[in-house]
């Protein structure tokens, strides 16, 4: 027999204490946990042996009235019971109510039931004495309980904080591109499904292409901010669920750099007005005058903002190489030139020798990858550079090389049933075309410059047809010399053929004028005479100022 009712009702599962409450006529108490059910039953009974035995008594009574329960019905009331207990939201609003529920008189079925059971006891002092001590009691038991619930909602608080700043084991690998709150970044490519549905797009990370590690974007937020392929966004991520595959944003927090109400404003790159380049790039690094090639292309064939270079190389004639100085003057001279390198069809180790070399963005789909990867990197890179150039900025590519691209298109290309010689179909320079006809300047602000490779003597008759098409398309050509490169003068350029279309936009008059004096005393001259003449004149000066002012000096 137990000595108290506490240790009586603390014996009883819910259930029975759920029946015991029933009995009593005690409110809402489906919706009450085990401990908050003893508390309630124990306001209404005594704490003395005697009212345990009625309580015993009770249960009897209801258990004989009630009979055995199906296992269904079982069954049915554990679960309500588990889904009760859960909602403590609920059980708060009870508690608040409570107070209002103590001074209720005790029902008359508790008194019929006490007296059927004839057992002996009754309460220590009438109900009216016991209230207020009674209340008192309940009062404080209800500040504790409230301080109980406060710290497990605190701790649920910092649980959720956790949520958004910690990362699960198996998605470590988001890590990189996730920082401290949950903020992600990357490259958005929408997709679009051949039915005219999709629209929604991903997140890629720097190479350009699909990962375990994408973020999805959806269609309302893409159409939103009048978002485009090529977008870099930032915002906050949130983590997939079981049944997700990938990580989803939030919100745009910039496009970018830029807030995404701008962006949304921009005007289309197509609707965009180009003008010769006006704004001259110079080359020549002042720390190292002894950098003869960026000197001589600044004299010969100068490059301006938006412009559309072609760099005619036969193979051996040290492109690749030219290809670096030439950046890597980019960016020591201009900070606020956005360079992108794009290597297609290349050896894994001049890919290499390129991330090591040239602290810039760098792209690459070397020649063990399909055509279909050389076409989706330089896709993308275009795509990013015109979202840059939409929201006026001055972006550069150089692309290595203009040739494989073309060939990758042509193996991509549906036949359209007409050959071309070497064996090109004439659809698949379409695309190509697009690429390098991009590179302008633009009246409403922002440029696009691609300095791009072309192969010639290959032994390809393709590659020749290639560079043929495009030998009118730029408005700047920069060739190279194999002979010099073979008698080991370098650079190898040859100086009669390079040039750039409207040079006088870009060179003061004094440039024009020593620039225009050098081509003529030197055009009765062969190529590999000129061109080291020239580079032995700008040996024996420090800068280009030095050698225009000398040359200037010379003249009739």
């Amino acid at each position: 027999m137990p000595n108290s009712i506490e240790e009586f009702l603390k014996g009883k599962s819910i259930i029975e204490l759920r029946e015991i409450a029933k009995s009593l006529g005690i409110q809402k108490y489906s919706l009450l946990k085990k401990n908050q059910l003893i508390e309630a039953i124990k306001e209404f009974i005594g704490t003395t042996p005697q009212d345990a035995q009625i309580l015993e008594g009770i249960e009897k009574k209801e258990k004989g009235r009630r009979g055995r329960k199906k296992k269904s019905e079982m069954l049915q009331q554990q679960e309500s019971v588990a889904a009760d207990v859960q909602n403590e939201q609920v059980v708060e609003e009870i508690e608040n109510k409570e107070e209002s529920n103590k001074a209720e008189a005790v029902p008359s079925e508790i008194e019929t039931q006490v007296q059927e059971q004839g057992q002996e006891g009754e309460r220590k002092a009438p109900k009216e004495e016991q209230e207020p001590k009674e209340a008192a009691e309940t009062e404080e038991k209800r500040e504790e309980e409230k301080k109980v619930i406060e710290l497990k909602e605190k701790k649920e608080e910092k649980r959720e904080d956790k949520m958004v700043v910690e990362i699960p084991p198996e998605l470590k690998e988001l890590e990189g591109k996730v920082e401290i709150g949950g903020i992600g970044e990357g490259v958005l490519e929408i997709i679009y499904e051949p039915g005219g549905g999709g629209g929604y797009g991903f997140l890629r990370d720097d190479s350009f292409m699909p990962g375990p590690n994408d973020i999805y974007v959806s269609p309302s937020q893409i159409r939103k901010f009048n978002l485009k392929t090529g977008d870099k966004i930032r915002g906050p991520i949130r983590l997939p669920k079981e049944n997700e595959k990938f990580a989803g944003l939030l919100y745009v927090q910039s496009v970018n750099d830029m807030k995404p109400e701008e962006v949304a404003k921009r005007t289309p790159f197509e609707d965009l007005t180009p003008i010769f380049p006006n704004r001259r790039i110079v080359l020549e690094n002042k720390e190292e005058p002894n950098d003869l090639a960026v000197r001589l292309i600044d004299l010969i064939a100068p490059i301006g903002r938006g412009q559309r270079g072609l760099i005619v190389a036969p193979p051996k004639a040290g492109k690749t190489t030219l290809l670096k100085k030439i950046a890597n003057s980019i960016l020591t001279n201009y900070d606020d030139l956005h360079l992108i390198v794009l290597l297609i069809d290349e050896r894994p180790e001049e890919v290499t020798d390129m991330q090591d070399s040239i602290k810039a963005e760098i792209h690459y789909s070397t020649f063990d990858e399909t055509p279909e990867h050389h076409i989706k990197v330089a896709e993308m890179v275009l795509e990013r550079a015109m979202r840059l150039v939409e929201c006026k900025r001055d972006v550069v590519i150089l692309l290595d090389s203009l040739t494989r691209l073309a060939r990758a298109y042509n193996l991509v290309e549906p036949p359209s049933g007409r050959t071309l010689s070497g064996g090109l179909d004439p659809n698949a320079l379409h695309k190509p075309k697009k690429f390098f006809g991009a590179a302008r300047n633009l009246k409403e602000g922002g440029s696009l410059t691609i300095l791009a490779t072309a192969l010639i003597e290959t032994g390809s008759r393709m590659d020749d047809v290639i560079y043929e098409e495009f030998k009118g398309t730029g408005n700047m050509e920069l060739h190279l010399d194999r002979k010099l490169s073979e008698k080991r003068i370098f650079p190898a350029i040859d100086i009669n053929k390079s040039g750039t279309r409207r040079e006088e936009l870009l060179l003061s008059e004094e440039e024009k004028a020593a620039v225009d004096a050098i081509r003529r005393a030197l055009s009765n001259l062969g190529t590999a005479e000129t061109t080291e003449r020239i580079i032995n004149s700008l040996a024996r000066t420090k800068s280009n100022e030095e050698f225009i002012k000398t040359i200037l000096k010379n003249l009739p």
